[in-house]
């Protein structure tokens, strides 16, 4: 089993409206004990939030499931499946009172030097069409739009939903 990992990140852009602070995070393992607090967050920012039966199969299957904290407070969290070459970064979250600080692009660069150090050379993920802010921010890390699946997400009123595909290229240290 591959080592977990270790990075911890120090931000201090806290949104306008807030005052000026210093939040040092780090990161720790996915738990079963951290499922209600993930949950929690899950469905306080998702229309279709994953279960628990989702994540507890992620855990089962020994995805890549780790939680950025700021001591015991859950920041985000992100969920990432490693293939042949490739990693796929199945869900990425950011807690409501953390958004537009920071933390979503600390996140994806702890997992691109993950995924560096399993030998991964691309980067997938899916978002929805709609998700135009989170777009942004896969594009200011540097992903590109390379395609479109039809109808992949549910959009809660018995429609679906297209989701744009992006990667990123990972270059091997």
């Amino acid at each position: 089993m591959p080592p977990p990992l270790a990075m911890s990140a120090v931000l201090s852009s806290p949104p306008a409206s807030a005052p000026a602070t210093t939040l040092e995070a780090h990161f720790a393992p996915m738990t079963a004990e951290r499922l209600d607090a993930v949950l929690a967050i899950e469905q306080s920012v998702y229309s279709h939030p994953w279960s628990r039966g989702n994540f507890g199969d992620t855990l089962a299957a020994g995805h890549q499931a780790q939680c950025l904290l700021a001591g015991d407070e859950l920041l985000g969290y992100f969920v990432a499946m490693l293939g042949y070459r490739e990693a796929h970064l199945l869900n990425i979250t950011v807690a409501p009172a953390h958004q537009r600080q920071g933390w979503a692009l600390v996140m994806l660069d702890a997992l691109a030097l993950w995924s560096r150090a399993r030998q991964a050379e691309w980067l997938w993920l899916e978002v929805r069409a709609s998700n135009t802010r989170a777009q942004q921010v896969y594009l200011r890390h540097g992903f590109a739009r390379v395609g479109l699946r039809q109808g992949y997400y549910p959009d809660g009123h018995g429609r679906r939903e297209d989701a744009v595909v992006m990667n990123l290229r990972l270059e091997q240290p």
